[in-house]
């Protein structure tokens, strides 16, 4: 089996049995697993959770007032006791591990997207093991990635990675909610990611992480359309992690999108949020979807929100539907004020210009 790079997303239920504490005999059997794929040549990145959880246990349960600045001192606190236990536990097997704190405007901005990549890559080159989490002893609201599993997307889209493993207290996704169901059935493969899809999302079980199964499916779609495989099983299945590297039918996969996206197409879907939308007309649509085409002002036909030159939009068709995502290159005033106008009239009616095109076809990624 050829080397791979492989993403391992670890959830706080995953890490602690679904109990308060860190469940340091299931993280060895962890750590075995991941540092087995490591001797067969594969690259391994781990994306862990419970921070929070982490810096409970070591202040032994301290009762403290639900605010921001509370959460952020466990979080600093159960930082630093995650990343020794990892660290000494990869010690056993003579691996060594870096750990990368990341928030959502590390990977907004195209450069510190960049300067990420480079030193992930760099870890990977020399054999070490990154081991990624939000940094939430600094992170806000306004700059939150929000859950690890949407990181652990935007991390292996950082690292090109060829497999997210999004392990979980669940089997997988199913027909229905088997917490309530007993018919509900696995769901093996996911070809199509839509809203019938995630109508069968449901929250966290353990009520001790951030994520539940509605956002794993955002962060399969999200990795997939960059081409990467995703899996979502669980924790407790023996060697889950190795297995699934193998190619076993384990859990529920998401099969990667044919052609995974260039470099800056995944930077566009894995970093900035969206600012804005730019609802076109059927013409527009067609041009864009079909043809690979550039927006132009012409197709144009309302402006929803506030954004500035060079940030994120999302691209509307008549029906509503959101059918691509890009750089804009004109802000909203500008944008409003050449919509449905031929691009040869923009510098007439603006008195500058930054191109013939509202966004063109390299800052625009179909969904």
């Amino acid at each position: 089996m050829k080397g791979k790079t492989i993403v391992v997303k670890l959830g706080t239920s995953v890490l602690t049995g679904g109990t308060r504490h860190l469940d340091r005999a299931h993280m060895v059997e962890l750590v075995r697993q991941c540092a087995s794929l490591h001797r067969a040549g594969h690259h391994i990145i781990v994306v862990t959770s419970a921070a929070i959880a982490a810096g409970r246990e070591h202040l032994g349960f301290p009762e403290l007032a639900n605010t921001m600045a509370n959460k952020q001192m466990l979080a600093a606190v159960g930082q630093t006791q995650l990343i020794q236990n990892w660290q000494s536990l990869f010690n056993l097997y003579g691996l060594h591990v870096g750990q990368i704190l990341l928030t959502r405007a590390d990977l907004e901005d195209r450069e510190r997207y960049l300067n990420a990549r480079d030193t992930l890559r760099a870890l990977l080159d020399n054999r070490i093991i990154p081991v990624i989490n939000e940094n939430d002893a600094v992170a806000t609201n306004e700059i939150k990635v929000g859950d690890n599993d949407n990181l652990s997307a935007r991390a292996a889209i950082l690292a090109e990675a060829d497999l997210l493993i999004l392990l979980t207290d669940q089997k997988g996704l199913f027909t229905a909610d088997p917490r309530h169901d007993p018919k509900a059935q696995l769901i093996e493969e996911v070809q199509t990611i839509d809203d019938t899809l995630r109508k069968l999302a449901g929250g966290s079980i353990s009520g001790l992480g951030t994520g539940g199964m509605a956002t794993k499916l955002q962060a399969a779609d999200v990795a997939r359309r960059a081409g990467v495989d995703v899996v979502i099983a669980t924790g407790q299945v023996p060697e889950v992690i190795g297995r699934l590297a193998e190619g076993e039918r384990i859990g529920t996969r998401f099969p990667a999108l044919a052609t995974p996206l260039e470099s800056r197409k995944r930077w566009i879907l894995a970093g900035p949020p969206p600012h804005g939308e730019i609802h076109i007309d059927a013409g527009a649509a067609k041009a864009v979807r079909e043809k690979g085409s550039s927006l132009l002002p012409k197709g144009i036909v309302r402006i929803e929100g506030r954004f500035r030159r060079g940030e994120a939009v999302r691209i509307v068709n008549t029906e509503g539907r959101e059918l691509a995502r890009g750089i804009c290159r004109y802000d909203a005033l500008d944008l409003n004020r050449i919509k449905g106008q031929h691009s040869e009239q923009i510098t007439s009616l603006l008195g500058y210009g930054y191109g013939n095109v509202a966004i063109h076809r390299d800052d625009l990624v179909l969904l």
